[in-house]
């Protein structure tokens, strides 16, 4: 298990809500793209701890990353967990009898996205069409495609909560193109393929999910709010931080992911999140002054220096309707906002804290 015991407990609270479905994971081989991710690494867990503690017999796992932004300290390989590295935009071939596939492999940050704008696309394009290549050939259960709310764009006023049938209002060539629009041609695949090939096909389309396991240098909102907190350092606020959002916790989220995956229903798109607590982002960063305590710390109102936070580029409001989720998958989000905070506070203190010994140890 993972050495934080805030992991730790999310992950027998994601057991616990799958208890009843886990069984159709047994004996089964899962292969996992992106797996040294932040949503992979809680997924890895899961398997892990289902696999010693509920399974009769285990699920085998193969885990794909390049690690462009992936670590590999987040995969534990073990008998039934095995690490390859691999670029998913290319072809990617196994012997195994695979009865799942999980496309979790994205550049999801704008710090990153921008940095690697072609490997985002590939991964969205490439990746996707040579998973689903594989996915011809194996006898799946279900392939299940990591989307985002990115595909909503900015939202009119009158689709917020946003349901999965909004068509999106989204920009093809602007700085947040790479990353909505490989999401975009990933799903239109996945649905082809699924239509042509008679692939069982499910999407996720996570709503700004966080937690345990986020790269502290990964350039969103919450991570970027805690750690600034934490180093007495100043909150950067974008368009005087009037922006809202909801925010789901990533156990929650991660339940959602394994009932997409293990649901037998014919509806292919799900929106994942939580639809309670939108908040400004101006609101946010008072909340993580306010739970962080550090006095040395101030909120800074800044100019967008990547161009993807200014006016009509970053979305006004972000609210998933979670309706579908609810009524067909039984997705529940249970972590409210305030203590998702703390508790992700508390993650980065012990990170930040253990990089500062290891330092130490190193001089």
């Amino acid at each position: 298990m993972d050495k934080s015991d805030i992991v730790n407990e999310d992950i027998r609270e994601i057991s616990c809500e799958i208890e009843d479905i886990s069984h159709n994971l047994e004996d089964k081989t899962v292969l996992l793209a992106g797996g040294a991710g932040f949503l992979g690494k809680y997924m890895i867990s899961t398997f892990d701890h289902l696999n010693k503690n509920l399974l009769k017999k285990p699920c085998n796992l193969i885990v794909l990353d390049n690690f462009i932004t992936g670590l590999r300290e987040n995969v534990p390989e073990s008998e039934n967990i095995t690490l390859i590295k691999h670029d998913i935009s290319e072809e990617f071939k196994t012997d195994e009898n695979i009865d799942y596939i999980i496309h979790a492999a994205s550049l999801a940050s704008p710090v990153f996205y921008n940095k690697f704008k072609l490997e985002t696309i590939n991964a969205g394009f490439l990746g996707t069409r040579n998973l689903l290549e594989l996915a011809k050939v194996k006898n799946l259960k279900n392939f299940l495609f990591f989307s985002s709310s990115e595909v909503y764009g900015n939202p009119l006023p009158e689709f917020i909560p946003t349901k999965e049938d909004y068509f999106g209002h989204v920009s093809c060539n602007g700085p947040r193109a790479c990353y909505d629009e490989s999401k975009r041609i990933g799903e239109t695949l996945c649905v082809s393929y699924g239509d042509i090939h008679d692939i069982p096909i499910k999407i996720v389309r996570p709503f700004n999910i966080y937690g345990p396991g986020m790269r502290l240098d990964d350039g969103r909102v919450m991570a970027n709010f805690v750690v600034a907190a934490i180093e007495g350092k100043k909150i950067p606020l974008y368009r005087r931080g009037n922006q809202t959002r909801t925010f789901g916790y990533v156990s929650d989220a991660t339940a959602g992911w394994f009932k997409a995956l293990l649901s037998n229903e014919k509806e292919r798109v799900f929106n994942i999140g939580n639809d309670d607590q939108e908040i400004k982002m101006k609101h946010l960063a008072e909340l993580v002054l306010g739970l962080v305590g550090n006095k040395s710390s101030a909120i800074e109102y800044v100019e967008d220096t990547t161009s993807v936070y200014r006016d009509n580029v970053d979305p006004d409001r972000r609210c998933p309707d979670l309706t579908k989720s609810r009524e067909l998958l039984n997705y529940k989000a249970k972590t409210n906002l305030v203590y998702g905070v703390k508790k992700f506070i508390g993650w980065v203190e012990e990170e930040l804290d253990n990089r500062r010994k290891g330092l130490e140890d190193k001089t």
